[in-house]
């Protein structure tokens, strides 16, 4: 670490000499806390002080003896007071409630190069990412509510239940919720107190290593939910961290978020060393292919409130940050989650944007539910709901997405925010993932909708795998895993995503019979996705879907194997007499079809 970088909030490497580092037979210790007036480092073989180093802001102790596993807290006195805190930096920690953090050795024997040395950000590429919690994908006890030590499955026997299951499904990638170190289950992950520590709960850092190295074995990318914004309230964590609101703002309007938690301080370049180090140690040392980072609309707008203005020492941050990550990780991802209209998220930095590779578009995602939640007499009066997104999509990188937020809170899973009574639910719901998937922009999908989840996700019980015992739920499954194999295959739905003759309407004005149609296209093929969102079926629908001569019908969403209604016959390619297309669209199905 360079000490002028670190304060220059220019540092990436900050966690390779603070914390705690294997050396000459035992371990040293560091920590930052200029106010601290002691600073004690307890461990297994005693408390041992530690001595002012540098320029007197850092404090060091080296403890012989102790090793990979051995825990250590720091004391910190400031004031007349002493309070326990974990390390900031600290490579691992206890399993809730404890809370001291664990000596780790980082040494690993990876095994794929060939998957690093061709890592890149998916633009021209199929891009189709499964969204996971650890705890709540798959449980030893089943779907028994209860979070209990020895309920979850590690990081690495989950990797030989996982793999099989995202190459059956036909995922790219799979994104985790955070993993870094967090006291309380309900949050997710999303109010960390160890920033540089994988949670316990699945095991150590060489599993999560092995797990990593497992699913790139395989050809499947691996991204990671990464929290810049906030921090765990909890006094042994960051919170006055050295007696002082060192990571966290002095104003304590400006430092409690709308969540409860603590925001960073990011126009402190300390802070900025921090969070940069930690975005960079998850891309290096873990080999992870990407960042997702929760809730930049608190980055670019106080608050998240663009009434109160720009946060501008967050803008700064994250540019430089974007920066400084995409130098020194190629062919990483770092894709935000921001709800606003702020221009260039994903716009170079040296352009004046942000530098994000993707950005997920939370306008299309509302937009698309809404119209599926509103009863089919009322959709005409809402056509464009849906089409709306096309009139914006080529001025970001958008990614569209299905999320973890989509299904808590009351909010209803997806296929029960589909209007109408169970059976309606599901032609509906298939449906609209064709939408989804033939649409511009890189695809992401929560766990369990897959299979057609009807209870909203708790974190307490693993994914309702036995749906799939039921008919309509099993051939949901598959209607999935056929769309994904589709995707992956067909350029034309991926190639050409953010190009501006990748998209083109061939029917968007007809909302009397709620029927959408329009073109993907790469320089090898062409698509025409044809969508019918009423609820009554329309023989002999004409289409001109301009100068096609032949096409081939790919999928049906109302094709009997999906549970559907209409029978399948070979799909052969077949002539289109004078460019008019004419097919018959059941009520709430789509059709893909491959065009000459």
């Amino acid at each position: 670490m360079n000490i002028e970088d670190f304060y220059a909030g220019a540092e990436f490497f900050a966690h390779t000499w603070l914390g705690a580092h294997l050396e000459d037979g035992g371990v040293t210790f560091r920590t930052y806390a200029p106010s601290a007036e002691r600073i004690d480092v307890r461990t297994n073989v005693g408390e041992i002080p530690m001595r002012r180093v540098a320029d007197g802001n850092f404090w060091e102790a080296h403890v012989d003896g102790m090793g990979p596993g051995d825990p250590y807290t720091y004391a910190i006195w400031h004031d007349g007071d002493v309070r326990e805190h974990c390390d900031p930096y600290g490579y691992g920690m206890d399993l809730r409630p404890a809370h001291r953090s664990i000596v780790r050795d980082l040494s690993f024997d990876w095994h794929d190069e060939a998957w690093m040395a061709r890592r890149s950000a998916h633009y021209d590429e199929p891009l189709n990412i499964y969204e996971l919690h650890l705890g709540s994908w798959r449980k030893r006890s089943g779907v028994r509510q209860s979070i209990e030590v020895g309920d979850w499955f590690t990081y690495s026997e989950l990797s030989y239940q996982l793999i099989p299951y995202l190459k059956e499904a036909g995922y790219t990638h799979v994104e985790f919720l955070p993993l870094m170190e967090h006291p309380f289950d309900g949050s997710w992950g999303y109010q960390p107190t160890g920033f540089f520590a994988p949670t316990s709960r699945y095991g150590t850092s060489r599993q999560l290593m092995e797990l990593i190295d497992m699913l790139h074995g395989s050809d499947i990318g691996v991204i990671l939910d990464f929290v810049p914004v906030h921090f765990a309230t909890d006094d042994y964590g960051l919170a006055r961290y050295d007696g002082t609101p060192l990571f966290e703002p002095e104003d304590e309007k400006e430092a409690v978020s709308e969540w409860g938690s603590l925001n960073f301080a990011h126009g402190r370049k300390e802070v900025r060393s921090f969070l940069q180090s930690a975005a960079n140690y998850w891309l290096g040392a873990y080999h992870f292919d990407g960042l997702r980072m929760d809730a930049i609309s608190r980055v670019v707008y106080r608050q998240g409130n663009k009434q109160l203005g720009v946060n501008a020492p967050a803008v700064e941050f994250v540019r430089n940050m974007n920066g400084g990550l995409r130098y020194l990780n190629p062919g990483a991802m770092l894709i935000a989650e921001d709800s606003t209209d702020y221009p260039g998220v994903t716009a170079p930095v040296g352009q004046g944007g942000l530098g994000f590779d993707y950005k997920w578009d939370m306008g299309w995602m509302n937009d698309t539910l809404n119209l599926f939640r509103t009863p089919p007499e009322e959709r005409g009066a809402n056509y464009h709901m849906l089409s709306f997104s096309m009139m914006y999509y080529p001025s970001e990188r958008y990614m569209l997405s299905l999320s973890h937020d989509e299904v808590v809170h009351e909010k209803a899973t997806i296929v029960q925010k589909m209007w109408g009574d169970y059976d309606v639910k599901f032609p509906q719901a298939r449906t609209l993932a064709l939408y989804m998937y033939a649409h511009p922009g890189k695809k992401l999908n929560f766990m369990g909708g897959e299979l057609a989840q009807l209870r909203e996700w708790d974190e307490r019980r693993e994914q309702d795998w036995s749906l799939r015992q039921y008919p309509l739920h099993d051939s949901f499954y598959h209607f999935c895993t056929e769309l994904n194999e589709l995707y992956e295959d067909h350029p034309a739905l991926w190639a050409n995503d953010y190009g501006g003759d990748g998209f083109s309407w061939r029917q968007v004005s007809d909302p009397t019979n709620v029927v959408y149609a329009f073109e993907r296209r790469s320089t090898s093929e062409r698509m025409l996705c044809v969508l019918n969102l009423s609820d009554k079926e329309l023989p002999d629908y004409v289409l001109s879907p301009g100068d096609v001569r032949r096409a081939r019908l790919l999928l049906n969403t109302d094709w009997e194997r999906f549970s559907g209604g209409t029978y399948e016959d070979d799909c052969r390619w077949f002539k289109i007499p004078d460019c008019q297309l004419t097919c018959t669209l059941a009520p709430f199905s789509g059709q893909l079809y491959l065009v000459e």
